[in-house]
């Protein structure tokens, strides 16, 4: 395994934890990191979010997320041991939404 790949699972274990512990009520609790990529310098990581619920659901967690994004930082380079702490580029994942309706739509068709 690539240590990148290692680094990516640690830093996705460690975000989904922190995102979980934000008390930012625009934040759902059907907020769950899909998957992390960090460039290989470590100072950026693509994070991708999935939030259940509609779409100003989706909006206002985006915008909680970005308004909370030093304090993320802050907190994944407590916990990570990197050389650099990456600064997080959020972006909104639709693939288990998607999954989901694909799911309801193979249930209808039985």
């Amino acid at each position: 395994m690539a240590r990148i790949d290692k680094i990516n699972g640690e830093v996705m274990r460690e975000l989904a934890n922190v995102i979980r512990e934000l008390k930012d009520t625009r934040i759902p609790l059907m907020t769950s990191v899909v998957a992390v990529h960090v460039t290989n310098d470590l100072r950026y990581a693509k994070a991708y979010i999935s939030v259940m619920g509609d779409e100003e659901t989706k909006k206002k967690a985006m915008q909680g997320l970005k308004s909370a994004s030093g304090f993320i930082r802050r907190e994944i380079g407590k916990r990570v041991d990197l050389r650099y702490t990456p600064e997080f580029i959020f972006e909104l994942d639709n693939s288990i939404e998607h999954g989901s309706h694909i799911d309801k739509l193979l249930k209808n068709i039985k």
